[in-house]
């Protein structure tokens, strides 16, 4: 059932308005209100249709403050439904419709009217056959709104699904969704001991020269359409960790006095921010360690998807970043050690454990914010291009 079990997926959203708690049967009574079915007929252009399911499957309708909401947390699914008739089928028909209209003609050969009428009739027919919904595709993506933070967990990071997420919150609670991504971090965890000149840099957006040929960039190619004009920090904070791990510790210490034990791993993307040299995907127990991966930093390309493993106060994670939106992807949550723990008891304990993922990820990410807005930050880049420039 979506978060409750399971590695997990996940793109963040910030959800407007007052916080919910306690959820109530007003609220899960909008959700029935735009239930899978209820929301309103599928798009004509795309034959696309949204609404919420209860998740535990593709077809659960169902939804009940028991099952959903689960420690302070409001857990369903939002459901695509796609009508499109198959391409194949409908080339089909079309012939078959136009091979009989020939055999009407003494030439044996369809005129040009009658191949349109056969285009025409053969849509028809596809039409009549899909109202039974025998082409319709069911897909459905689990939806955590965790109540404490006021903070929606989408499970997927599909651009388009998570389009059609939005507009269908809106237009069910009436609230708004903001993306958490690396820019909307960034801006929001900068250190109380950052001077104005870092200030203005991480205003402006220029992201730290490391390596390559030319110094400075204002942006990057992939930041064209992206959430946040600051998002391209994701990519320099996965290069600060790489560095730091392999020059200083493989801990990082964090604001809240706790520590996290960092390992990149499994897999590693690195892109050309000139969108001028290619992509460089990596995959090894350590990527961050083969030659090739240190050449593609050196040469001034950036990471955008990393493997990480993350160890902290006693709980282990692991999981893929993607570096500008913050998505996780296939994280590993542990499981509590209590084995006689009951059904409700464990789902409890899997929501404080994706809570503290996500806590433990914004530390981390609080972390280089604190480093890149602080006095040393110039002192820091210019350790890093040393490394670079030393091997």
């Amino acid at each position: 059932m979506g978060f409750l079990n399971g590695r997990v997926t996940f793109t963040r959203y910030r959800v407007s308005g007052s916080s919910p708690l306690p959820f109530a049967d007003d609220l899960l009574a909008l959700a029935v209100q735009h239930a899978a079915g209820r929301h309103g007929s599928a798009d004509p252009t795309d034959g696309v249709s949204t609404g919420w399911s209860g998740g535990d499957h593709v077809l659960d309708l169902t939804f009940d403050l028991t099952k959903n909401v689960v420690n302070d947390a409001l857990h369903f699914a939002v459901r695509i439904d796609t009508d499109k008739i198959p391409g194949s089928l409908l080339k089909a028909y079309t012939q078959i419709e136009t091979e009989a209209r020939a055999k009407l003609n003494p030439s044996g050969h369809p005129t040009k009217a009658q191949r349109q009428e056969a285009k025409e009739a053969a849509r028809l027919r596809a039409e009549a056959e899909a109202d039974d919904g025998r082409f319709r595709r069911l897909n459905h993506y689990p939806v955590l709104w965790d109540g404490q933070s006021g903070v929606l967990y989408a499970g997927t990071t599909s651009t388009t699904v998570l389009e059609r997420l939005g507009t269908l919150f809106r237009e069910t609670f009436d609230r708004t969704l903001e993306p958490i991504t690396a820019g909307s971090l960034a801006t929001s965890l900068a250190g109380p001991d950052a001077d104005d000149r870092n200030q203005e840099r991480l205003a402006e957006g220029t992201l730290s020269f490391f390596g390559g040929e030319q110094p400075g960039l204002s942006t990057v190619t992939w930041a064209e359409n992206a959430p946040n004009m600051f998002d391209h920090l994701g990519n320099e904070f996965l290069v600060w960790l790489w560095h730091a791990l392999q020059n200083d510790s493989d801990t990082v210490q964090l604001a809240d006095g706790s520590e996290v034990a960092v390992m990149l791993t499994k897999t590693l993307t690195l892109d050309c921010p000139r969108g001028e040299t290619g992509r460089d995907s990596l995959t090894d127990d350590a990527p961050t360690r083969l030659p090739e991966a240190f050449r593609a930093l050196q040469s001034g390309k950036l990471p955008r998807k990393a493997g990480l493993i993350l160890v902290r106060q006693g709980a282990q994670y692991e999981l893929t970043l993607q570096a500008e939106t913050l998505a996780v992807s296939g994280a590993l949550i542990p499981k509590p050690e209590d084995e006689k723990l009951a059904a409700s008891e464990v789902r409890v304990a899997r929501i404080d454990s994706l809570r503290h993922l996500t806590e433990t990820l914004d530390l981390l990410f609080d972390a280089y914010c604190r480093r890149r807005a602080g006095s040393g930050w110039s002192q820091e880049v210019s350790r890093i291009r040393r490394w670079l420039t030393a091997a």
